[in-house]
């Protein structure tokens, strides 16, 4: 039986809750190294999509399927498929940024460039 479940997705305001509270989070950032030069916001990990096959062996290494896990991209369409395929590997708590990093720019923190 196939079974996609929607991705659950947190607010940029939500995020910068979560991080200035410390709570217990997995960030991930799948956006390309260029990109993160650009933009960056401090505690994520940064895995590139288009890297997938030189960090795929160690992701049940470095992360616990069962702590939250939230991740982040440009727009937040990267990081949704980032989201189910964490989730077809077991991961149970799994959030997509909405908006992503750009978002986050706008709402939070205005001193994060925009691309």
């Amino acid at each position: 039986m196939f079974y996609s479940a929607s991705i659950p997705e947190i607010s940029v305001e939500e995020l910068a809750q979560m991080l200035n509270e410390r709570q217990t989070l997995q960030l991930i950032d799948v956006r390309e190294p260029e990109e993160v030069e650009i933009a960056f916001i401090e505690g994520f990990e940064v895995l590139p999509l288009s890297q997938f096959q030189q960090w795929v062996g160690t992701i049940g290494v470095r992360f616990n399927s069962e702590v939250e896990t939230v991740v982040l991209c440009h727009h937040g369409m990267r990081s949704a498929q980032m989201c189910q395929w964490l989730s077809n590997q077991g991961f149970t708590n799994v959030k997509n940024v909405a908006g992503g990093i750009n978002a986050y720019s706008v709402r939070i923190d205005p001193s994060i460039p925009r691309y």
